[in-house]
C-alpha cells in the first residue's frame, strides 16, 4: 500500500522565538472495493473476491519504526456491500492458542486481532472489537478515548456481527508447530451507523478512520500446555507485544487521531482502481492536536486550562494557523479556519470536528 507521505505542519514551538517544523508520518491508508457476492465467512478467504483484493502493509510495532519489526506477519483485507464492512486478516503464528470463551471478556488477556473504527473521525464515539482464535467476541462503544475521560460501554453489542475462524494447524497443542490463523469478520452498518455521519452506512468516495491491532504473548511450555512468559524477578507475565496496521506512537490504542484511512470505493473488486483522496483537512487537524496537547500539559502544570494561545508559550498564536481560543469555566474551544471556507475546532476532551456553512456548530 501506498502512504500519504510526510505531513509537515508549522507551528511555532513553544518557548522559541524562531520557526520549526514539526514533521509528523501520516496515518496509512487503504482503498475499500465493493464486494460482488458477500463472502462466505469462515475464515478461509478462498472467495473470489479476496483474491481479487489487495493486502495492506505488514503490520508494525505499535510505537512505530523506532521498535524492532513484529515476530510474525500480520496483514488485512476490506470489502464492503450495501449490508456489511468485511475484514479479513491473517496472522501467522506457530503455536495458535486461546483461553477465553465468554462473550465480552478481557480478550486481549489472550492472543488477539482487534478492529477500531472511528466513522467521522472526531475521536469520539468509536467502536473497538477483540477476537481471538476461538472466534470469542470483545465488542465495546467508547464515547472518548481513556485520556479523556472516557469509559467503555461493554453492554453496547455489534448486532448482526458474524465471525470466522480458520487454524492453519492445531488450536492449544503444543507439541507440533502451526502456521497460523485466519479471520474473517462481517460488520453490519446496521450497528455501526449509530455513530456515522449521517447515522448511515458510507457512500463512495468517504473515509472512515479505521485501525486494527494484534496482541502477542511470549509463552513457555509447561505441563503440556502454554502458559505466558513471566519476569523472574516479579513472577508476573512479560509486557505483551502489539502489532498495528498504523502506528500509535505510544503503547496507546485509543488515539484516534493516529489510525488509518479508509476510502470507500463505488468499484468492485478487481473491476478497476480508484485514487487515494488526501483529506485536506489533516493538515489543520495535526496543528489542533498540537494546541490540545500542549493544554494538556499547561494544565497539568498549572491545574487550569490556558485562557489564550499566548499563555501557552512565546509565539504559540501561529500566524499560518490563525487560531483563536474561546475559554469557558473548565474548558475551552480553540478554533482555526479550514478549506473550502470550513472550520475546524478541538474542545478540552480532546473531540475534533469539521463545520461548514451547511453544518451546524455543535459541541
Amino acid at each position: 500500500m501506498k502512504k500519504l507521505g510526510t505531513l509537515v505542519v508549522v507551528l511555532l514551538i513553544m518557548g522559541e522565538g524562531v520557526r520549526n517544523l514539526k514533521a509528523q508520518p501520516a496515518p496509512k491508508y487503504y482503498l475499500c472495493y465493493r464486494a460482488e457476492d458477500p463472502p462466505e465467512i469462515d475464515g478461509k478467504l478462498d472467495e473470489i473476491a479476496w483474491g481479487r483484493t489487495a493486502w495492506t502493509d505488514d503490520f508494525v510495532d505499535i510505537e512505530g519504526p523506532r521498535k524492532p519489526a513484529p515476530r510474525f506477519r500480520t496483514r488485512v483485507k476490506m470489502l464492503w456491500d450495501d449490508t456489511y464492512l468485511y475484514v479479513a486478516a491473517e496472522l501467522e503464528e506457530p503455536h495458535v492458542w486461546a483461553t477465553l470463551t465468554e462473550r465480552d471478556a478481557v480478550i486481549f488477556h489472550d492472543n488477539d486481532f482487534e478492529v477500531f473504527i472511528d466513522p467521522d473521525g472526531d475521536t469520539h464515539r468509536y467502536y473497538e472489537l477483540e477476537v481471538n482464535a476461538l472466534g470469542t467476541v470483545w465488542d465495546l462503544l467508547l464515547f472518548k478515548p481513556y485520556r479523556d475521560g472516557g469509559p467503555p460501554l461493554d453492554g453496547w453489542d455489534i448486532h448482526g456481527l458474524k465471525v470466522g475462524v480458520s487454524v492453519q494447524g492445531s488450536l492449544n497443542r503444543p507439541r507440533d508447530t502451526d502456521r497460523g490463523w485466519s479471520i474473517e469478520l462481517a460488520l453490519p452498518w446496521s450497528a455501526l451507523k449509530e455513530a456515522a455521519p449521517g447515522r448511515r452506512a458510507p457512500r463512495p468516495g468517504e473515509q472512515w478512520r479505521i485501525n486494527f491491532s494484534r496482541v502477542e504473548w511470549r509463552t513457555d511450555v509447561r505441563d503440556g500446555r502454554y502458559e505466558k512468559r513471566r519476569d523472574p524477578d516479579t513472577g508476573k507475565p512479560l509486557p505483551e507485544d502489539n502489532w498495528v496496521w498504523t502506528p500509535q506512537y505510544a503503547v496507546a490504542m485509543h488515539r484516534p487521531e493516529h489510525w488509518g484511512y479508509v476510502q470507500f470505493s463505488g468499484q468492485m473488486a478487481g473491476a478497476g482502481t480508484d485514487a487515494f483522496v488526501a483529506p485536506a483537512d489533516a493538515g489543520v487537524r495535526t496543528a489542533l492536536r498540537a494546541l490540545y496537547e500542549r493544554q494538556q500539559r499547561f494544565r497539568k502544570e498549572h491545574g487550569h486550562y490556558a485562557t489564550s494561545l499566548k499563555a501557552l508559550g512565546r509565539n504559540a498564536r501561529d500566524s499560518s494557523l490563525r487560531a483563536t481560543l474561546y475559554s469557558s469555566p473548565g474548558g475551552y474551544v480553540i478554533t482555526a479556519p479550514g478549506p473550502g471556507g470550513s472550520l475546524a475546532h478541538i474542545r478540552e476532551d480532546g473531540r475534533l470536528w469539521i463545520t461548514t456553512s451547511k453544518t451546524e456548530d455543535s459541541q
